[in-house]
């Protein structure tokens, strides 16, 4: 894969980044709290890579966290299935990991991110998708930048294969400025 398109419209990147990148030997490193699964270290790997990567000065006005993923953590859900099915009581760390939103949350924290967090599940192109997300979180006025994650999985969908991430803000100046709601449209 090789990251959003950002040639088809009046977006700017002011940052991109990959997992695995040239020099990356294994998986991300693992995060306090995230258990039993590679998606989370992912995601936070790439987006931490991206947002470091970023050209200026740190983030400015709203940034939306914007992750996109065919299949999420599926390593997360089987595993819960594994304890329910196998009579046992389930751990507490899977009910907070379970859905994508508190690997975003994670994200936005540890980076100050004060914009919306949005999943999705792509229908067609991840890549179009993720960006037609962003651009209608700029035209509403919900962000001024946005982190598009793009998680990518091989042909096991418990074991996601690598991930893209770009940050994105709008070129023109015709969209509203942020509301500072910091609410999804």
């Amino acid at each position: 894969m090789t990251g959003l398109d950002t040639d088809r419209g009046a977006l700017h990147e002011l940052a991109r980044a990959a997992w695995p990148e040239p020099g990356d030997a294994g998986p991300p490193p693992p995060i306090r709290g995230f258990v039993a699964s590679p998606f989370a270290p992912l995601v936070a790997a790439v987006a931490g890579r991206c947002l470091h990567r970023r050209t200026g000065v740190g983030p400015t006005g709203q940034t939306a966290v914007v992750l996109v993923s065919a299949y999420a953590d599926q390593a997360t859900a089987a595993a819960v299935v594994a304890e329910v099915d196998g009579g046992r009581r389930v751990s507490p760390m899977y009910f907070f990991q379970s859905v994508p939103n508190s690997i975003l949350g994670h994200v936005a924290t540890e980076w100050a991110l004060t914009g919306p967090v949005v999943c999705l599940s792509p229908a067609g192109d991840p890549h179009g998708e993720g960006r037609a997300v962003a651009e209608g979180l700029f035209a509403d006025g919900d962000a001024a930048e946005a982190l598009v994650i793009i998680v990518e999985h091989g042909a096991d969908p418990a074991k996601p294969s690598g991930a893209t991430a770009v940050l994105l803000r709008p070129d023109n100046q015709t969209t509203r400025p942020p509301t500072g709601g910091g609410q999804g449209g």
